[in-house]
């Protein structure tokens, strides 16, 4: 079963609740997912509840690039204002990663958002580079992942 990475902003309510719906239709096509929201630490649940802010940030780091490295394909969600730092970190890792180890690895993007952050193009070129394919919208994404289960 083919491993995927969910990278993506999760902080709002809106952001939490598509990024749930996406991962369910995507675990549909057969896919294993890693959802950090779901799957990842989080400050509210134990053992990480416990833990000190700062030991917090360390594990969380360390299982996400845990996972990033682990996975055949990484999804970064790029809606937003400007896409999600964290996210650009993750799609930095598996990039380099890929290039050193599993040249496999496939970087998919999905911008649904008509903002754009750069004049004359959507996104900061440093993540278009990264990105295997962007796709505007969820189904046309969906068929890509299909097609490559």
């Amino acid at each position: 079963m083919p491993r995927l990475y969910f990278a993506a902003p999760l902080f709002s309510a809106a952001e939490l609740v598509f990024n749930a719906v996406l991962v369910e239709r995507i675990e549909a096509l057969g896919f294993d997912v890693f959802l950090p929201q779901r799957d990842g630490v989080e400050s509210r649940r134990e053992p990480w509840a416990s833990m000190t802010p700062e030991d917090r940030r360390r594990v969380l780091f360390d299982t996400d690039r845990d996972q990033v490295f682990a996975c055949d394909v990484l999804l970064y969600v790029l809606d937003g204002r400007v896409p999600d730092e964290g996210a650009a970190i993750e799609l930095g890792m598996a990039y380099a990663h890929r290039q050193l180890t599993k040249p496999g690895r496939r970087l998919v993007g999905l911008h649904t958002d008509s903002r754009a952050a750069f004049l004359g193009a959507r996104l900061n070129p440093m993540l278009a580079g990264a990105l295997d394919v962007v796709f505007e919208d969820a189904d046309a994404l969906l068929g890509y992942l299909a097609g490559i289960r």
